[in-house]
């Protein structure tokens, strides 16, 4: 422990300098600045008599006329050397630590504030034990010396010839950047010992954060070295090539760039937007990260094409042609692209582009529809697929302050067509999404409006883009998820599913010379007869198109190729007799009508996706309360029109020859075969009437007679929906007799012409129409129940 010498007992008083954001320590000489009359009083008094006063700092340094109680306790003595006058009009005093003092009392506050204080005396040490301590210390304040930038190399010097560690640790921290309350803390420490390591614990810190900033300096001084001298052999570069008469890469570019700009004949306002970037583009140094942005958004308004367009070829005749060179039946839609054409023609300048929705099934024929209308226009052709779409940006395109950033599918799709004015078909519309990036078909809006597309704005080229001269075509399978805003900008046109005859045409003359050509063969090494085609449209596909035809004349074509490739090559002839060795048994079966007459089973036909089929509807009578079952798969619309039919045969039970109030002992089992296939819609309804009727009345439904239409309570038939297929269907399953309501007589136009020439059409109004046609006579045996 270290040995304590005895405190002097001597009390002083002395002018007191209160200073702001600092400690002085013995032995260290410091600059003070003053700028407080108070402390100007002290310094002139301590240089007229004492010239010695006590430095002490403030607790608080924002008070500008501490009293004893607002400083430190402990101080310096100190002595004062010159006092300088500043420019700014404040005072500079130089003034030397000379020992610890204790501030024991005021002797005066005016002019000055004039304390009493006692001398502290440092307690004593053991010198050998130090050594090693003060040693370190030195070792640090060396590098600390080294590494800092405000501390002078000859301070150290100052510090090598110290030899007492009380002042060693006044000497060393006095340097350091510390907060007055740690510079206090060592102020105030009288064991030397103890002050010489907290000394150590400041250098140690000090010197960590020194080296951290040498390296973090060294770093960014390499890096700055590096950009001066890229940049000063860049100038060099240029220097060169400008008296060798060339231009940098950046320069060539830039003029590339004008050049295709001014190639592409911009409008005006998007003319002067490149001005603008290429003028930028000149101005960036070479190594700016902005540099590749610039230029890809002047690419991009190079690229597109702001006047360039195609010449329209409006030849009627030349348009029909291909039509029907391309898609066969589909009358009505020629009909309308061949009118578009003729207004086209007509009226050039004052037509604005319509835009067409073709609406139906997967498989008829859609997408290559608007090829055809583009090659019959002499346009181009381009395709966007919307499917799964649910993004906003996608349509429009992101901003320019996104990396990565690129325009829409719209303006991307427009460059790649590299005409204005092409034929833009937008692919399964209705497969559309929605999220939290925005609604897509919102922004379709202004791209399929004639009214806004002359100015569609893609967010990443920030300039408007004619869409005006476009001509838009869009497909869907449904058009219940288009939104109505949407659809309304849209002039609907669907596309029904092809029946049995036309998809033979659509074989015979497209898809089997195409498939025979895409597996290498010739017709002389394979044909198909009619009656295997019409074998496998109705016994190996159910579709509303011809993809799955296309498959399975696919998978004949297959067989043939392997058997040729093994060396055999007769000709193959695919007949319905061989077709199951080619493609497997059926896997579908199409209804035909009934073998004979049978009580209680009419005959109707529906609708399919696929075409049309026929349905038997079959009515059992059973002893019961009153109840009506229906069975079948059955929809909530064809649910109704069983009970308007049961209806209907209570009311009218009398006329018809029922018995009274057989409802009230006997059940009423409706069952429509099929049951694993869904049915609804109301035109089965005078098929159920029709079929109870003949339970109730043990009158027999014709066989050969098929019907379809929607009943009422009171006996009306109304028209359906779908007659041209549920007509094929008809005649296909060999029915003689088509019982129709009257108003869909209009519909017959679209039947084929054999279907029309050997089915006899019965047009109704009321079941008491129906009932005649469809029911035979009682037999004279049987009696109404």
């Amino acid at each position: 422990m270290p040995r304590r010498k005895k405190k002097s007992a001597e009390i002083i008083d002395l002018p007191s300098l209160p200073v702001r954001d600092t400690v002085l320590f013995p032995h260290v000489v410091t600059p003070l600045f003053i700028d407080r009359d108070r402390s100007l009083r002290a310094i002139e008094e301590a240089m007229g008599r004492e010239r010695t006063l006590v430095v002490l700092a403030q607790r608080d340094p924002e008070v500008q006329r501490p009293n004893a109680d607002e400083l430190y306790d402990v101080g310096t003595e100190a002595v004062v050397g010159r006092v300088l006058k500043m420019p700014d009009g404040s005072t500079s005093a130089l003034v030397q630590g000379q020992r610890r003092v204790r501030v024991v009392g005021t002797f005066q506050d005016e002019p000055y504030l004039r304390l009493n204080v006692m001398p502290l005396e440092e307690l004593a040490y053991d010198q050998p034990s130090v050594e090693a301590l003060m040693r370190a210390v030195l070792s640090l304040y060396e590098k600390v010396v080294k590494l800092s930038r405000t501390i002078p190399d000859d301070h150290y010097v100052a510090g090598i010839n110290i030899d007492e560690p009380g002042w060693l640790a006044d000497f060393a921290v006095s340097d350091l950047e510390l907060s007055v309350p740690q510079r206090q803390d060592i102020l105030e420490t009288l064991d030397p010992v103890e002050r010489l390591q907290k000394a150590s614990v400041f250098l140690a810190k000090e010197l960590d954060v020194l080296e951290l900033q040498s390296k973090i300096h060294s770093q960014v001084q390499q890096e700055v070295d590096k950009n001066q001298r890229e940049y000063f052999l860049r100038e060099q570069l240029k220097a060169i090539q400008k008296e060798l008469g060339e231009t940098d890469a950046q320069g060539r570019e830039v003029a590339k760039l004008r050049e295709k700009i001014e190639a592409a004949r911009l409008p005006d306002e998007v003319q002067e937007k490149a001005d603008d970037e290429l003028d930028r583009l000149a101005a960036m140094p070479a190594m700016s990260p902005e540099v590749g942005m610039v230029r890809s958004y002047l690419e991009w308004l190079a690229a597109l094409p702001w006047a360039k367009a195609t010449e329209d070829r409006l030849d009627i005749n030349h348009a029909a042609k291909v039509l029907e060179r391309n898609h066969y039946g589909l009358s009505r839609i020629k009909e309308r692209i061949l009118e578009y054409i003729a207004v086209r023609k007509l009226a050039a300048e004052r037509m604005r582009s319509q835009v067409l929705c073709f609406v139906g099934p997967p498989g008829v024929g859609k997408t290559s529809l608007g090829r055809s209308i583009a090659q019959a226009l002499g346009r181009k052709f381009v395709r966007v697929s919307l499917g799964g779409i649910r993004d906003e940006a996608e349509i429009r395109g992101h901003r320019r302050t996104y990396i990565g950033a690129l325009p829409g599918r719209i303006i991307q799709t427009m460059r790649t067509a590299a005409t204005i004015n092409p034929v833009f078909m937008l692919d399964e519309i209705d497969k559309l999404g929605v999220d939290f990036r925005g609604d897509p078909s919102a922004a379709l809006l202004e791209v399929l409006d004639p009214e806004q597309n002359m100015a569609f704005s893609d967010h990443y080229l920030d300039v408007q883009y004619d869409l005006s001269r476009v001509m838009f075509v869009t497909t869907a399978n449904i058009l219940d998820p288009v939104p109505p805003a949407l659809r309304d900008r849209m002039e609907v046109i669907e596309l029904p599913g092809y029946i049995e005859d036309e998809k033979y045409e659509i074989a015979r003359r497209f898809l089997i010379p195409k498939q025979i050509k895409e597996h290498g063969l010739g017709k002389s090494l394979l044909r198909f007869t009619e009656g295997c085609m019409r074998q496998i449209i109705r016994e190996y596909t159910h579709e509303a198109g011809v993809r799955n035809l296309e498959r399975q004349i696919a998978t004949a074509c297959r067989k043939v190729a392997r058997k040729v490739a093994a060396g055999d090559t007769t000709r193959t002839v695919v007949t319905a007799r061989n077709l199951a060795d080619v493609l497997g048994p059926p896997r579908f079966v199409h209804n035909l009508a009934e073998e004979k007459d049978e009580v209680g089973v009419a005959t109707g036909v529906s609708w399919t996706p696929a075409g049309g089929d026929v349905m038997t509807v079959e009515v059992s009578l059973l002893e019961g309360k009153g109840q009506l079952v229906l069975t079948g798969q059955l929809g909530d619309v064809m649910k109704e029109s069983a009970q308007a039919a049961l209806s209907f045969a209570r009311a009218r039970a009398k006329d018809l020859g029922i018995r009274d109030k057989f409802y009230e002992t006997t059940d009423v089992h409706i069952h429509v075969p099929a049951g694993a296939i869904p049915k609804d819609g109301p035109s089965a309804g005078i098929t159920m009437a029709t079929a109870l009727v003949s339970a109730l009345t043990h009158r027999p439904a014709g066989r050969e007679v098929a019907m379809t239409g929607e009943i009422t309570l009171r006996g009306r038939v109304l028209p359906v929906g779908g007659v041209r297929e549920k007509v094929v269907a008809a005649h296909r399953a060999g029915i003689k007799t088509f019982v129709l309501p009257r108003p869909n007589l209009k519909d017959l136009e679209e039947v084929p012409e054999d279907a029309k020439r050997e089915l006899r059409f019965i047009p109704v109004d009321r079941m008491d129409q129906v009932l005649p046609v469809a029911l035979q006579p009682a037999a004279s045996e049987l009696r109404a129940v």
